[in-house]
This record gives C-alpha cells, sequence and structure tokens, in this order.
C-alpha cells in the first residue's frame, strides 16, 4: 500500500469518529427546548414536544425506569372531559368507573383543584426533568409537584412516594 493511500485512510477514519463524536454531543437534555425530534436526537430515540412553549425534548410512552437519569416517567390524564368527582388517592380507581382512574384536575378559570375521575385510555407518558425548585427549570416552566393537574409520576420503587417534581409550563 502506498503512502497516499495509507494518509487518505487515517484522514476518513479520524473524520467519521469526528463527525460520531460531534452528533451524540448534539443530543440535548430533556427538557431541553427544540423545534424538531432531530433537534433532541437524531438516533431517533427522543421526541420534540411542539405542544409545550419553546418545544420539548423528551421520550414518548415511558415506563418506570426507561428515562434517563435526569428525568422521570409522568403519566398524564386528560382532565377536560371528567367524568365526575372522587376522594380517593390519586391514581386509583376508588368510586370511578372501572375504566378510570381519580387524579388531582385543575386548577384552572372555571373550578378550583379538585379530584375528578379521568377516562384511564386518555393516559399519556413522557419523560419530564426533574427539578427541586424553580430555578432548575428553564424560562417559561416551573417545577411542579405530580400529582396535580392531570399528572401522576411513575417511579420505580413502589413503596416510594408517588410524588415527585417536574418541570412544566407555567400555567397561562
Amino acid at each position: 500500500m502506498d503512502h497516499t493511500c495509507a494518509v487518505n485512510r487515517t484522514v476518513s477514519l479520524v473524520t467519521i469518529l469526528l463527525v460520531g463524536l460531534l452528533a451524540s454531543a448534539c443530543s440535548k437534555k430533556i427538557g431541553d427546548n427544540c423545534q424538531t425530534n432531530i433537534d433532541c436526537a437524531q438516533d431517533g430515540t427522543r421526541i420534540c414536544d411542539l405542544s409545550q412553549p419553546g418545544g420539548y425534548c423528551t421520550e414518548d410512552g415511558c415506563d418506570d425506569s426507561s428515562c434517563p437519569s435526569e428525568s422521570i416517567c409522568v403519566r398524564f390524564f386528560d382532565q377536560k372531559f371528567p367524568t365526575g368527582t372522587c376522594s380517593s388517592p390519586p391514581g386509583t380507581i376508588g368510586e370511578c368507573q372501572a375504566d378510570e382512574l381519580c387524579v388531582v384536575c385543575g386548577p384552572n378559570v372555571a373550578e378550583p383543584e379538585h379530584a375528578c375521575c379521568v377516562p384511564s385510555a386518555s393516559e399519556r407518558r413522557y419523560c419530564a426533568v426533574k427539578c427541586g425548585g424553580n430555578g432548575d427549570c428553564r424560562g417559561g416552566y416551573v417545577c411542579r409537584t405530580s400529582d396535580t393537574n392531570g399528572s401522576l409520576a411513575l417511579l420505580a420503587d413502589p413503596n416510594a412516594s408517588t410524588t415527585a417534581k417536574f418541570c412544566a409550563p407555567v400555567e397561562p
């Protein structure tokens, strides 16, 4: 093999290595702003939730152990059309129908925070960045406790508290 081929091969390998390193360094963390899914992860493991202010890098359909260490899996339920009120602990069926869960709904303009029955089928799961206070969240976001606003934390330790804190958009 002549010297030119060896140099070209070495340059090609170094270029591929650098491109790979740069591509992995460009991935954003859970909770970062984004405009497209590619902004969050080029390998398709994360999505950009454009329904959140400024976009929100997340993983869709998480479970109790699939989110990165800086985040938690949060179960969100559609609370726009509750079927009734309940007094059971959040995340239980209680006095709701068999295909529903009792979650804390609101607060909203029309009514204060209260417990309501919501369809289990409305559940969506996303990784959300953990926080200890508002200063841990980016602009336009606050540190919210799960078990509020139709959210429930999905934690790996079944003996742990069911509540956790995550960054969520400031309510309008």
